[in-house]
């Protein structure tokens, strides 16, 4: 009987550990707020930090692969962000892998509980790439639009399905089957701004990420993989996934 007692000791103090590791892991997001000339007050970091915190967490029990540590920079910028909620972002692959948060402070006239719903998306779309090795400068996936394409996407949909918040900017016109064609004809040396975040010559916008997320969304629907099952798979098989 003593020594039944002793392994489940044993086997309960392994499971604090365990725990414990796993919540250790889980906390290793260090967030640092940017502050030039528009400061933050000391609400407002408390609770975009919660805020980081929690919904990296969720990112966390979701997606593998995300590196031990994380670093998130704040910043509040007078860029007019309105069409995506007001928060914007970007992955780099630094020492730590680094997330810089641009938060509008003049949408909704700079009260930062309107951008929860931005920022908590954010959060999810980079911590993506982070898991995925995906980053405008560095990555795993090679040159080309066409992988921007297919990683935006990706960030895109896994983001829109676990936080249920869908930006405008984002969502794809019934032109999307062109629009994909059209980036998989490119070369490789094509303009990321022009066909992938920013505004093309002939006035479209956010190209990759509309063409992306119609992309993604058809390759699950014709293979009948989750998204997390997606996010696992190189750039052309997605593509071949969705009929291309």
């Amino acid at each position: 009987m003593k020594i039944l007692k002793s392994f489940a000791l044993i086997v309960l103090i392994l499971c604090v550990v365990a725990c414990n590791s796993r919540q250790s892991q889980l906390g290793k997001i260090k967030i640092v707020f940017q502050e030039d000339s528009l400061k933050f007050t000391g609400p407002q970091k408390i609770f975009v930090s919660e805020l980081i915190n929690k919904s990296g967490r969720e990112v966390c029990n979701v997606l593998p692969n995300l590196p031990d540590s994380i670093k998130v920079v704040v910043e509040s910028v007078n860029w007019d962000l309105d069409d995506i909620g007001g928060v914007t972002g970007r992955t780099e692959w630094n020492s730590p892998p680094t997330i810089a948060i641009q938060l509008s402070n003049s949408y909704y006239g700079g009260i930062v509980d309107s951008l929860e719903l931005g920022i908590k998306s954010v959060v999810f779309h980079e911590f993506h790439h982070l898991a995925r090795g995906w980053a405008i400068y560095d990555n795993k996936f090679g040159y080309g639009i066409p992988n921007a394409m297919v990683n935006e996407g990706l960030a895109v949909v896994f983001a829109e399905i676990q936080t249920g918040y869908i930006c405008d900017a984002n969502s794809f016109t019934v032109e999307a089957d062109s629009w994909v064609k059209e980036i998989l004809d490119l070369p490789l040396d094509a303009s990321y701004n022009k066909w992938v975040m920013g505004e093309h010559p002939d006035g479209r916008t956010s190209i990759g990420y509309r063409a992306g997320n119609y992309l993604i969304r058809k390759a699950m629907k014709k293979s009948g993989k989750s998204i997390i099952e997606l996010s696992a798979l190189k750039p052309n098989e997605i593509i071949s996934l969705a009929g291309y």
